[in-house]
């Protein structure tokens, strides 16, 4: 069965920023469902990357959906900067957050879609109180903080309960995955529920163009039933 609702969400991380603009002009016309945007601030992980201004440069040369993925402390004191810039959803981290319930309705009131994240270690019973207030869940299948790292399989399970819990919780809300997808781990995760699939070493750094890469992902989940 063809995949058509599949959705992907190339990261910017991974992109040439000497030529971010062009990278990201080119995931639009090959079928980009929306652009994905880590941000970091050193503290809640070990790097920094990404910062309003570039949200807002790109906003200038695609139509495409900007998520903001916030791997950052204290995400309330930067919602409206980025809303600002041009964001058009937020993922912020259930873990290290304050009172994650009042950040999410921030982000409503800012008339932006909302999501949580979960780290590997990070058990999906965490969802079932939030879940009913969100458009999004974003499970980590990596540890936050760099790109280039391998798919931990033990994710696999977790993303099957969230994909239940959706199911049973909230039908729409979208099921998204982050952290060495590429051709051979996008079947899996699209097997076991998730229909948002976050890829940036797969699609800016691989050894062919943006199109060819984002097509060799469609393929590889092409034919997974559900």
């Amino acid at each position: 069965m063809q995949n058509d609702f599949i959705k992907l969400a190339p990261s910017i991380l991974a992109a040439d920023f000497a030529h971010l603009g062009e990278q990201v002009a080119e995931a639009e016309r090959a079928g980009a469902d929306r652009i994905h945007v880590d941000v970091m601030d050193g503290h809640f992980v070990p790097n920094i990357a990404i910062g309003a201004p570039i949200v807002q440069s790109l906003r200038r040369i695609t139509h495409l959906p900007m998520e903001t993925h916030l791997m950052i402390s204290d995400p309330d004191f930067f919602l409206d900067e980025f809303a600002e810039a041009g964001s058009t959803s937020f993922l912020v981290h259930w873990e290290g957050n304050n009172n994650l319930h009042r950040t999410v309705q921030r982000i409503k009131t800012l008339g932006k879609r909302a999501g949580v994240a979960i780290n590997p270690a990070t058990p999906a019973s965490v969802l079932e109180e939030i879940l009913p207030d969100l458009d999004q869940v974003l499970v980590m299948t990596v540890n936050p903080g760099f790109g280039h790292q391998q798919f931990l399989q033990s994710t696999l399970h977790k993303i099957q309960r969230v994909a239940q819990m959706i199911g049973q919780i909230r039908p729409d809300c979208e099921l998204e995955v982050d952290g060495g997808i590429d051709e051979a781990t996008a079947p899996m995760v699209v097997a076991a529920g998730a229909n948002v699939l976050v890829a940036g070493t797969s699609i800016f750094a691989a050894d062919k163009s943006v199109a060819a890469a984002m097509e060799s992902l469609r393929d590889a989940v092409s034919q997974i039933a559900r």
